[in-house]
C-alpha cells in the first residue's frame, strides 16, 4: 500500500497553501524573495511569530518562517536543522523512492548527489549570547530548470530533473510545513539531538575527508559529526577541529 503521493488528490498550482494552525501564511509578490520581505517585515516591525512567507513562483520553492527564539543566538541558530530534516520528512513522503536527499553542512541540499537549493538564517543579532528578538529561516529549492541548458551544470539539478515534476509548490510547502512544526515540537521536549542525529543520517561526507570553505580558507579533515550548537567537529591532521556554526550560516547568507 503506498502512502506517498498521488498527483489526483494535490492542491492545484493555483490553490493558496494550507498551513497548520500554528503558521500563518504570507504571499509575496511574484518574483520577490520571501527571506528578504521576511528580514525587512521583522526589522521594521511588522512581523510575528509563526509567519510562513512564500512565493506564487512555480518554477522554485521559496519560504521563509519566523520564529522568536527564548534562548541565546548561539542556541536558537541550530532550528535550521530541524527546518532541514522537515525537508528529509517531506521529500520522502512525497518523491519517488529513487530520489535521494542529502545535507552538506551547514545549510546546502543535494538530491541524488547534485545540489539543489538549501536554507538561509538571519537573525535581529549577530551576538552569540544575546536572545534575538527574531530569527528567520528561509527555504530555496528548484523545482524546475532555471538556465538554458542544465545539462552543462551537471552538480546542479532540480526536483523535475531528478524525476519529481509531479511535485508542485502548493503541496511541497504544505508538506514541509507540516513536518516543520512536528520537528520543532520535537526540539521543544527532547533538544536538538535527535535533530542532528535525523540530520546526520541524511549528510553527504560522514566519516570521511572533507573540504569546507571557512572565511580563513579551505578546512580539510574527517567529518565526525556536529557539536551541541551545530558546529561542525572535524579531525584534521593537527587533531581535532570545531567550526562552529554561526560564522557559517553568516557566510552563507
Amino acid at each position: 500500500m503506498s502512502v506517498g503521493y498521488h498527483p489526483e488528490v494535490a492542491p492545484s498550482a493555483e490553490a493558496a497553501p494550507q498551513f497548520p494552525p500554528l503558521l500563518t501564511g504570507v504571499a509575496v509578490p511574484t518574483g520577490d524573495d520571501p527571506f528578504e520581505v521576511a528580514v525587512a517585515d521583522a526589522r521594521a516591525g511588522r512581523s510575528e511569530i509563526g509567519r510562513l512567507y512564500w512565493s506564487p513562483d512555480d518554477d522554485t520553492l521559496r519560504a521563509a518562517v519566523v520564529f522568536e527564539p527564548e534562548v541565546p543566538l548561539a542556541e536558537a541558530a541550530p532550528i535550521v536543522f530541524a527546518a532541514a530534516v522537515a525537508l528529509n520528512d517531506c521529500i520522502g513522503a512525497l518523491a519517488p523512492p529513487e530520489v535521494g536527499l542529502q545535507h552538506i553542512w551547514p545549510t546546502r541540499v543535494k538530491i541524488n548527489g547534485a545540489f539543489c537549493g538549501g536554507f538561509r538564517v538571519q537573525a535581529s543579532t549577530t551576538d552569540a549570547a544575546a536572545v534575538p528578538d527574531w530569527l528567520i529561516v528561509g527555504l530555496t529549492l528548484p523545482l524546475t530548470a532555471t538556465v538554458a541548458d542544465p545539462g552543462n551544470h551537471p552538480d546542479v539539478t532540480t526536483l523535475a530533473e531528478e524525476g519529481c515534476g509531479h511535485l508542485g509548490r502548493v503541496h511541497l510547502l504544505e508538506s514541509w510545513s507540516r513536518h516543520l512544526l512536528v520537528w520543532v515540537n520535537r526540539w521543544e521536549d527532547d533538544g536538538y539531538r535527535p535533530i542532528f542525529d535525523a540530520w546526520l543520517g541524511r549528510t553527504e561526507g560522514r566519516g570521511e575527508d572533507v573540504t569546507v570553505d571557512t572565511a580563513e580558507g579551505q578546512v580539510c579533515g574527517t567529518f565526525l559529526g556536529l557539536d551541541e550548537h551545530g558546529g561542525l567537529l572535524m579531525k584534521t591532521g593537527t587533531g581535532a577541529r570545531t567550526l562552529p556554526l554561526l560564522p557559517a550560516l553568516e557566510a552563507g547568507r
